[in-house]
C-alpha cells in the first residue's frame, strides 16, 4: 500500500494541529497555576487547597492512597503533602481501627476554613477570566477539554 501525498499533508497537518492543543493547554495550565498561587492564603500551595477541596466535597475520609490515585501523584508526594496539611491543624489523621496499616484522612474545622478562604482569594480572578473570554465560549470549549482529559486519565491514544 502506498502512501497518496494527501494522507501525508493530513497526518503533518493533525500533528501540528495536536503540537498546538498541548502547547496551549500547557501553557495555560502554567499561567493559571501562577494566579492561583500568587492568591492563595501565605504558606498555602495548590496540592494543599487541591485535598482540602476534595476533602471538602466528598464530604467523607479518604486514605492516603486513595488521595494520591485521585491526583495522579506518588503515594511519597501525597504523604509530604498530608504532613504538612496536619502539621498546619487543616486535616485530620488516624489509624483504620480494623486494619493498622492504613490510614484515614479527613478535613477538619480549620482546613474548611483554610479552602474557604482561598477560594474567595482566587475565584474573583478566575471567574474575571471567564467573563473576559466569555460564558458561552467557555461552556463550548468544556466538553473538549473534558474528553481531552477523560483519554489522557484513561491512556486512550485512539
Amino acid at each position: 500500500m502506498t502512501t497518496r501525498p494527501t494522507d501525508i499533508d493530513q497526518s503533518k497537518a493533525t500533528d501540528r494541529l495536536a503540537a498546538s492543543l498541548f502547547a496551549e493547554v500547557l501553557i495555560a495550565e502554567q499561567l493559571s497555576r501562577n494566579l492561583i498561587s500568587k492568591a492563595l492564603p501565605r504558606g498555602m500551595q495548590i496540592s494543599h487547597f487541591s485535598v482540602l477541596n476534595l476533602l471538602a466535597h466528598v464530604n467523607e475520609e479518604r486514605t492516603p492512597a486513595q488521595l494520591a490515585e485521585a491526583f495522579h501523584v506518588t503515594r511519597g508526594a501525597m504523604t509530604n503533602t498530608l504532613s504538612r496539611l496536619e502539621w498546619a491543624g487543616h486535616v485530620h489523621i488516624r489509624p483504620d481501627w480494623d486494619d493498622a496499616r492504613r490510614k484515614f484522612v479527613s478535613i477538619s474545622p480549620a482546613g474548611r476554613t483554610a479552602r474557604d478562604t482561598a477560594l474567595a482569594a482566587f475565584m474573583p480572578l478566575i471567574a474575571g477570566v471567564v467573563r473576559d473570554i466569555g460564558a458561552d465560549r467557555v461552556r463550548g470549549a468544556l466538553p473538549v477539554l473534558r474528553e481531552l482529559r477523560n483519554r489522557l486519565e484513561g491512556g486512550t491514544q485512539g
